[in-house]
């Protein structure tokens, strides 16, 4: 079993590549941010008892069938929106990013030059426009592989699929990842 701290301290080391790995599916700020917070709150509500290597797996699979209930609602409310879209005048959101008011930790980013840190977050916005861009199966086959580090099998599992359909999405996304990353002058 999981105590308080392993939760928490779980919960806090994985509440920003969730939001990212929403943000992608989604490709929405506040209903990723939602997403996620209903995947933790599922997670500590319904598995607590569970031991903490386990949370991960866990996590990871509430995460996704919360992002698919997510478009199955989508689907539902889209029929009663565009009836009724035309009567209200549209408002644009706010496109900032809650990542990007978060202070960074003292000296992670203190060496860089201005020019270098706007050079690198130009690259991490392409790149993370190319991953968006995948399919949805090499997206998050990708997402867990290399971001959430989980091995094949863990992957497999997650995804419904079996292991050599994990290394099959696995390899297309780097491929295709490479390929677009070098199309857009990128060499990694």
């Amino acid at each position: 079993m999981a105590s308080r701290q392993e939760l928490s301290d779980f919960l806090a080391g994985v509440e920003r590549r969730a939001f990212k790995q929403a943000q992608y599916a989604v490709r929405d700020s506040d209903a990723a941010l939602d997403i996620v917070q209903d995947a933790m709150m599922k997670l500590s509500e319904k598995y607590s008892d569970r031991p903490a290597a386990e949370l991960p797996l866990l996590f990871t699979r509430i995460l996704q069938n919360a992002t698919y209930d997510f478009f199955r609602r989508q689907k539902v409310r889209s029929t009663w929106v565009t009836l009724f879209s035309a009567l209200s005048p549209g408002h644009e959101d706010d496109n900032t990013d809650p990542l990007e008011t978060l202070e960074a930790m003292p000296g992670s980013q203190a060496a860089e030059s201005a020019q270098d840190q706007v050079e690198r977050s130009q690259v991490v916005a392409i790149i993370e426009e190319e991953v968006a861009r995948l399919p949805t199966r090499q997206r998050e086959a990708f997402l867990m592989r290399y971001w959430e580090d989980m091995d094949v099998a863990e992957t497999a599992a997650v995804m419904g699929c079996s292991q050599g359909s994990v290394k099959t999405h696995c390899s297309r996304a780097t491929h295709a990842l490479a390929r677009a990353l070098k199309a857009r002058g990128i060499q990694l």
